[in-house]
């Protein structure tokens, strides 16, 4: 795979490995890596939360209200 990095970005990944004493191939897989995790997660969340919004498991209002009131939150 390769990829071309916009001048500025491609300075500061320079910039970046010269500093942590890095290779910038380390620095890329590094940040891929934490991209398509972090990615994974929010994805599987949302296959949770449709899953259940399908089957009608919302919150009460009670649960709502306890989670306003723990936060400070008021909708509306």
């Amino acid at each position: 795979m390769s990829m071309h990095l916009p001048p500025e970005f491609a300075d500061r990944l320079d910039a970046l490995a010269e500093a942590t004493g890095r290779t910038k191939s380390v620095l890329a897989v590094q940040a891929i890596q934490a991209f398509v995790e972090e990615e994974a997660l929010q994805l599987a969340e949302i296959k949770k939360g449709l899953t259940e919004a399908d089957s009608g498991d919302f919150a009460s209002d009670e649960e709502n209200a306890a989670l306003d009131a723990k936060w400070g939150y008021r909708a509306g």
